[in-house]
């Protein structure tokens, strides 16, 4: 899947956090850490330990999931996406296998 950033906003506390879909070279590169910077420190911890519980080797499994999960997340709590095109939008909904709301304009 082509590198694209979906931007995120809550409806009703108009929080803004961005979410990069796909590989997760943050992960790749820096392990658990980019969970925490996000404050998605629920996948962290989990990220942390089972690093030391598997010498390292989850680390290549959430390379490939964690983009995905930490949208799962986001959508979980209420965020919307509020910018995209929707060619983008309908061909990143169609590669991660999931149904991704967008925010509507007032």
């Amino acid at each position: 899947m082509a590198y694209t950033t979906l931007l995120f906003k809550h409806p009703e506390t108009g929080d803004v956090k961005n979410a990069p879909a796909g590989f997760s070279w943050t992960t790749f590169f820096f392990g658990f850490f980019p969970a925490f910077f996000r404050g998605d420190w629920k996948w962290g911890l989990i990220m942390l330990v089972l690093l030391f519980l598997t010498a390292g080797l989850s680390g290549f499994v959430f390379m490939f999931i964690y983009n995905k999960m930490y949208i799962k997340g986001l959508i979980k709590k209420g965020y919307k996406v509020s910018s995209i095109s929707p060619v983008d939008l309908n061909f990143v909904t169609a590669k991660m296998k999931m149904e991704i709301p967008l925010l509507e304009s007032n």
